[in-house]
């Protein structure tokens, strides 16, 4: 069996209706800072400027490698070292 429903309503009816918070006034701020520091990027005739609002600097890539080679390491080292439950299985089976 299929049914189909269609509702005709708009996306402000449709968050009420599925009782979802009303987020418009927090979006509506959020794009002003948004439009705020990309306004005073272009105003500063700074390419620079206007990149590091929406770019990692240096410093967060060296962080995020630094985080990666971490995360290399600690698998690669459990990868090499057995698990000790299987090692004592194994020392069983020989018996």
């Amino acid at each position: 069996m299929k049914a189909t429903i269609e509702i005709d309503a708009t996306p402000q009816e449709m968050r009420a209706l599925l009782g979802l918070p009303d987020v418009e006034a927090l979006q509506q701020e959020v794009l002003e800072k948004i439009r705020a520091k990309t306004l005073a990027g272009i105003e500063a005739n700074s390419p620079e400027e206007l990149m590091k609002k929406f770019m990692p600097t240096a410093d967060q890539f060296k962080s995020m490698e630094a985080l990666q080679a971490s995360f290399w390491q600690a698998f690669a080292g459990h990868a090499e070292a057995p698990d000790k439950d299987e090692e004592v299985n194994a020392n069983k089976g020989e018996k």
